[in-house]
Formats: C-alpha cells, structure tokens, sequence
C-alpha cells in the first residue's frame, strides 16, 4: 500500500510518500508546497491544489493520511490553514484517493506509543521505524511522514477490519 501523509498548513504543506507492505515500511519521498508570502490567499490556495494534484498524479498513493486541526490558541493562523486544509481534502477528493484523517494525539500515539510525546520523539521514532540514516527535513515533511506511518500502523490493527470509524483510537 502506498501512502501519503500531508500536514496541512498556508505558507508550508509537508508531504511524506510512505510504500508499506506486511510489517515493513519504506520512504519513498517527503518535502513541501511552499507558497509565497505576502501573496493573496486565494494564489496560494491555487497553488496548494496544483501541486496536491500533481503529488498525487506522481506517487499514485492508495489513501492518503491527513492531520486534523488542533486550535490552541491563534485562531486566525487556524482558519487560514483551514482553507489550506480544504483544499488538500478537495484534491483528494477528486482524485478518488481514499482520505484518512488522525488527530495529532493519535499520531504520537501510533508513531511513538505515547500520545503525549514530544515532537523530537515522534520525529525520532519516524526514523527508527523506517530506518532512516537521518530525520526527514524540514520539521513539516516529518511531520506529513509520521502522519502516512501512522495510517500504516493504524490499518493493520486488529479493529481495521471491523466496522469502526475510528481505527486509531487513543480512547
């Protein structure tokens, strides 16, 4: 199963491509759209889908595994990557790629075993499970990779095969 992870954001959008098969995981790429500054949301949120459409022509991914908002405490930040976030679903959508979303709890506690780590664990434990000579760069790309090895994790569970909305489940 080829997967890939994206981690939504306005001025960067990481992506990592992770192939999976029985218990073994490969990257195949990570990296990130970025857009301009100081150009008009509407430019930028042309340019994330264009090159979300072009991701997924490239890599061919059977699902695709996307971080869902956490609002902490800069709600303008969140609504513009709330459009970001948008897009990315809409381009999966018309692409028919199965969309997976994961709340960032969820990811650590897939990729790290603890739902409260630490980012430099999680990130840490991305380059174990995938036995990486260094962590994937910039932090937005690692990010998008932990999120397509969390999916990676969460459908071989046991639950997968059941009716459940929510594979993942740190409840």
């Amino acid at each position: 199963m080829r997967i890939l992870g994206i981690d939504p954001g306005l001025a960067t959008v990481g992506f990592g491509v992770v192939d999976t098969a029985k218990n073994a995981m490969k990257l195949v790429s990570c990296g990130v759209i970025s857009t301009p500054a100081h150009t008009s949301l509407s430019s930028r949120l042309d340019r994330i889908f264009s090159d979300m459409n072009e991701l997924i022509q490239t890599f061919n991914p059977d699902v695709i595994s996307v971080e869902e908002l956490f609002f902490n405490t800069n709600i303008t930040t969140g609504i513009a990557v709330s459009h970001a976030r948008g897009v990315i679903l809409l381009s999966a959508y018309r692409s028919g790629v199965p969309v997976y979303e994961y709340t960032p709890l969820q990811v650590k506690q897939a990729v790290a075993g603890y739902g409260r780590a630490e980012k430099r664990q999680v990130i840490d434990m991305v380059k174990r499970l995938l036995r990486l000579p260094a962590a994937p760069k910039p932090d937005d790309a690692a990010d998008a990779v932990a999120l397509a090895v969390c999916h990676a994790r969460c459908s071989t569970s046991l639950l997968a095969g059941k009716e459940v909305n929510d594979v993942c489940s740190t409840i």
